[in-house]
């Protein structure tokens, strides 16, 4: 067996995302024998008990649609709302009879994105997930999207699952949708072929990615799939792209799919959210010097090289860092008031202490709370 998929075979914590399209039928409803085969995947992979699943599933929005009477997915999000309050019961009760089957209990979870953004609620989520795990329970995770509003969503549940894989501190990402991996075309049409391997960005970077598929179920599209995998693997976490048909080939190493080597090392749990999950509550634009001590040198913003703020936000909250073309260079947590700010721009810290008093003898952000964007 190669080393590439060894990786998936020795991994012991396993987070398998599944899409709205895997488990629904066109017209919405959930597919009992869908969602019974891929049961039936899962408890055979964790029957031994040396496996530990969680399992992210959309398919909550697309259940509703049919008892709701709704022929198409609602664009708006009071629609939605409803549809995810009347169809996340049926999914999970569908998913504890299904699992019920193999002894298997299932444990609900429910996030939206300010639940990873917020410290208090990342660690209360991860606290959570820990201990169903203590209590031999399988992890049935979703957005929350009964309460989520536009401004707190993931918007899709491949980014969700990429992020429930640092939380939970996986050795593998499974992302399940219905096509069987990363095509370098449009795999409907004759001439391209599945790409087996990842190692990294320059891999794909020719690669034209699709959107959403035909169902018109679920939000999310190849760009989101690898959008996720390349999250988690920056992260340290493989991924394998494939289709839900083929998901008992994929748990057991066998060459299917798009595998996605990992790319980086783990990092601190708050450093993943405040880039991939945080939601930016102003901007500071800094000079350039300090977008070069930011960037290159990966020192703290001190209030010295702030031209200008903009947002209403409190101290703790995270925002974006901008060069003055407005191009958002890096993310981070402010130590300091919006209303603060302007008191503070372009003075050091030691005038700044002297008239204010020491509080202000600190930086603006430090660099343990900040993270830099792609360029």
């Amino acid at each position: 067996m190669s080393g590439a998929r060894q990786s998936v075979t020795d991994a012991r914590r396993i987070v398998v995302k599944i899409g709205s399209s895997s488990l629904t039928t066109a017209t919405g409803g959930l597919d009992a024998d869908r969602v019974d085969a891929l049961v039936d995947v899962l408890a055979k992979v964790r029957s031994g008990g040396e496996k530990e699943i969680v399992l992210v599933s959309s398919g909550a929005i697309a259940a509703g649609l049919a008892p709701l009477g709704l022929r198409r997915r609602p664009r708006d999000l009071a629609r939605q709302q409803a549809a995810a309050s009347v169809g996340q019961g049926l999914l999970v009760a569908r998913y504890t009879a299904s699992f019920a089957r193999y002894g298997v209990r299932v444990g609900q979870v429910l996030l939206t994105s300010d639940d990873m953004a917020r410290r208090a609620h990342h660690r209360n989520a991860s606290q959570t997930l820990d201990q169903l795990f203590a209590m031999g329970a399988l992890p049935v995770v979703n957005e929350n999207d009964t309460v989520a509003t536009d401004e707190i969503r993931f918007g899709d549940n491949d980014r969700l699952a990429a992020l429930v894989a640092h939380l939970v501190r996986a050795d593998l990402l499974i992302l399940l949708s219905d096509v069987d991996g990363l095509y370098d075309g449009d795999p409907a049409k004759p001439g391209t072929s599945r790409i087996e391997e990842v190692r990294g960005p320059a891999d794909i970077a020719h690669v034209k990615i699709g959107s959403a598929g035909k169902a018109g179920v679920g939000t999310g599209g190849m760009a989101t799939k690898v959008e996720a995998a390349s999250i988690a693997a920056a992260a340290g976490i493989p991924v394998v792209l494939t289709s839900a048909v083929h998901a008992a080939d994929a748990l057991a190493g066998r060459p299917t799919g798009t595998h996605f080597h990992q790319t980086g090392r783990r990092s601190a749990d708050r450093l993943l959210w405040l880039q991939h999950a945080s939601t930016p509550q102003g901007a500071l634009t800094l000079d350039d010097g300090a977008v070069r001590a930011v960037v290159q040198r990966r020192t703290s913003l001190l209030p010295a090289g702030i031209q200008a703020v903009e947002g209403e936000f409190a101290a703790g909250d995270p925002v974006e860092l901008r060069d003055a073309t407005g191009r958002a260079v890096a993310r981070g947590l402010v130590n300091f008031d919006a209303k603060e700010i302007p008191q503070l721009i372009g003075r050091s810290t030691r005038e700044l202490a002297a008239e204010l008093g020491p509080a202000y003898e600190r930086e603006v952000v430090h660099r343990d709370d900040l993270v830099l964007l792609p360029a």
